[in-house]
């Protein structure tokens, strides 16, 4: 079956939802074993929403072309079968979240003769090679570093690219689904959850990762007039440049916790958007990507902290 925990989720879910249950037993093929199943169940119901049409217990185009790509899916992971790439790539990004314990490992005829081909290794190389695995390269070490402090003035950008806010929005589509089922396993969205660890263990399950800067309170020049706090922390969280939300807190922990839960209200509604809005940093308005939810209202956001889109020095 789908891992442990993705198994919980879907019978957590299906008992919220006890209409769902024996229809979607109904989709099990006849010679599908329990652990084919359970995986193929998982995507089906994972991707169900994608398809709005679908009405359970009514044969319709939309459901048919669902169970197909469930079912090139499985084949693929559970048979080994191949399809075109385009087709693999769209089962591939419909399964992001899924695990499958155990799943078979096959290998084409060119990957294992591609792997008993050894090219020869000069002994100059060797060393080049054994002193870079000793010491980690710049790029390592800053992918591991956490932005803390303010950030160095720089010349803004005009902005993010150009077609920005659609390269970012399959993503997000995908992040969209992969909180909506954590949060069912949580028994829904409250005060009392680990916002922080939900959330992020949701990014990386995308195959993404959370960037969060932190900046003490005082240092921030656009607050709101007649606040009086002036101790703290304050979080900003981005993920994939885009800005999800801000917290503040006593300390850091504190902060990324506000921040967390203020980035999953987002994700309350029918569907999340990227979009390019107005924000202040550093003094200055500048065009921003932030998360948004499908509620028409205006948009007041806090002051920038970080802003990936500007000239270095």
């Amino acid at each position: 079956m789908a891992a442990g925990r993705g198994g919980d989720i879907v019978s957590e879910f299906l008992s919220q939802n006890p209409h769902l249950e024996n229809w979607v037993e109904s989709l099990r093929g006849p010679c599908e074993t329990n652990k084919q199943w359970h995986a193929r169940r998982e995507f089906v119901l994972r991707n169900m929403e994608d398809f709005p049409s679908i009405q359970p217990g009514i044969p319709s185009p939309s459901l048919d072309r669902l169970l197909s790509l469930s079912m090139v899916w499985a084949n693929h992971v559970f048979l080994g079968c191949r399809y075109p790439q385009p087709v693999m790539d769209k089962v591939n990004e419909m399964a992001e979240g899924i695990t499958v314990i155990e799943a078979p490992v096959r290998k084409t005829r060119d990957e294992i003769m591609a792997k008993t081909k050894r090219p020869a290794v000069s002994a100059v190389d060797a060393d080049d090679s054994q002193s870079k695995k000793a010491k980690p390269n710049d790029t390592d070490v800053k992918a591991h570093a956490k932005s803390v402090g303010r950030p160095a003035a720089s010349t803004l950008k005009s902005g993010p690219p150009p077609g920005a806010p659609a390269e970012h929005q399959p993503f997000f589509n995908r992040l969209y689904k992969a909180v909506a089922w954590k949060l069912v396993s949580a028994g829904g969205f409250g005060p009392n959850l680990e916002h922080f660890e939900i959330l992020r263990s949701c990014v990386e399950s995308c195959k993404a990762s959370l960037a969060c800067v932190f900046v003490p309170l005082k240092d921030i020049p656009d607050l709101p007039m007649g606040r009086t706090q002036k101790e703290g922390q304050v979080c900003e969280l981005r993920c994939c440049t885009v800005y999800m939300g801000t917290g503040y807190g006593r300390d850091e922990c504190a902060a990324r916790a506000m921040a967390s839960k203020e980035a999953l209200k987002v994700f309350q509604g029918q569907k999340v958007t990227v979009k390019v809005c107005r924000r202040r940093f550093q003094g200055q308005d500048a065009d921003d990507l932030v998360l948004l939810d499908e509620q028409s209202r205006s948009q007041v956001f806090p002051p920038a902290l970080s802003y990936p889109f500007q000239e270095d020095q």
